[in-house]
């Protein structure tokens, strides 16, 4: 007999393929082929579980599955206790830029935090609570004041860049947690969430000297991944759609800005730079492939994601490669397919 799925989740399934977008949940209901792709990610997952990162370009036409694959992951992650964050990119939202949208897309991942309790996102203040709560357990085993636990847990930030003040940011969270300020939790949150705009707010609200900024990106997110790492999950995976978007700007220097911030998370990534990280971009393989304008125009990029000559000249994919590319569905895969989403109509689990 088959297993019966959710009625909700049928039913998210069910309005999502009707809207001709990616179901949030269920994906496992519908997941057919890219073995070998899925298995990649799961190596990668189990790496900054373990402490190291990863970073990965999925490239694909548009309607071969790059966003269906990165929700997989999403979910994949979530199963393994890691943290995600995800976001679409834009003309507004950017790696770099100069008026807000490298700040505004760091905003939208923050928001998007999830776990395996919050799936939907809006996780940071939940990963924070527990923080202090394994804190006061450590504190009470240790014999010591929950305050000294918590300095002596978030120390190691102090060596990353502005994790000075992320540390007095995390702390008078913790302060307004203990002493139901609401007032407090909120200024962290904003600080967190990068919704300060001038170095004066940030002050007087929390004493800190700085805020995240466009020129923040990559250093807050690797401070908050070390965070999360100390408030007990395995890492942070942030997974960014729609990276065609830094191959349509218009002008060539903020463009090459982009393509210098992509190297620069590729080499932390790989150099052991970063820890508890793992970065998942979807592209179109002419945004990196096109050698006047996609990423394969940087010329430290494309030495960097060079195709595995050797594999290629024996007919075989390298997988460990920065960049995944996914084909087409062959028509048996996409005959199970079907076979899925019927299943899923019936209320069924399918095979």
């Amino acid at each position: 007999m088959a297993n019966k799925i959710r009625p909700k989740v049928r039913d998210g399934i069910v309005q999502a393929l009707s809207a001709g977008v990616v179901p949030i949940v269920g994906l496992q209901h519908l997941q057919v082929g890219r073995m070998n792709e899925v298995s990649a990610c799961i190596k990668d997952i189990d790496r900054i579980a373990d402490g190291g990162a990863a970073f990965r370009l999925v490239a694909g036409e548009y309607g071969s599955g790059k966003t269906f694959y990165l929700h997989l992951v999403k979910q994949v992650a979530l199963e393994r206790k890691l943290v995600t964050a995800h976001a679409d990119m834009s003309p507004e939202r950017r790696l770099v830029g100069t008026g807000g949208q490298a700040r505004r897309l760091y905003s939208e991942l923050v928001s998007n935090l999830s776990t395996r309790s919050r799936p939907d996102g809006n996780a940071l203040s939940g990963i924070i609570e527990r923080f202090i709560t394994e804190a006061r357990t450590k504190a009470q085993e240790a014999n010591i004041p929950t305050e000294e636990m918590i300095n002596q847990l978030l120390a190691p930030l102090h060596e990353m860049v502005s994790g000075y003040d992320m540390v007095t940011v995390i702390r008078a969270y913790c302060r307004g947690y203990e002493n139901n300020n609401d007032a407090l939790i909120e200024h962290a949150m904003r600080w967190l969430r990068a919704e300060y705009t001038t170095k004066t707010e940030a002050r007087e609200d929390l004493g800190v000297r700085t805020f995240i900024d466009d020129s923040m990106f990559f250093d807050g997110l690797q401070l908050l991944a070390r965070f999360i790492s100390i408030a007990g999950y395995g890492g942070l995976m942030v997974l960014l759609d729609e990276g065609v978007n830094l191959f349509k700007i218009a002008h060539t220097q903020p463009r090459v800005s982009n393509y210098e911030m992509v190297l620069r998370i590729l080499n932390g990534s790989l150099q052991g730079e970063s820890a508890h990280f793992g970065v998942m971009i979807g592209f179109t393989p002419e945004s990196i492939f096109d050698p006047r304008r996609g990423l394969f125009s940087y010329e430290a990029l494309a030495s960097r994601l060079a195709k595995n000559r050797f594999a290629e000249k024996a007919g075989l994919v390298d997988y460990t490669q920065p960049i995944i590319s996914l084909q087409s569905l062959t028509p048996e895969e996409l005959f199970i397919l079907l076979g899925n989403i019927r299943s899923v109509f019936a209320g069924e689990a399918g095979a």
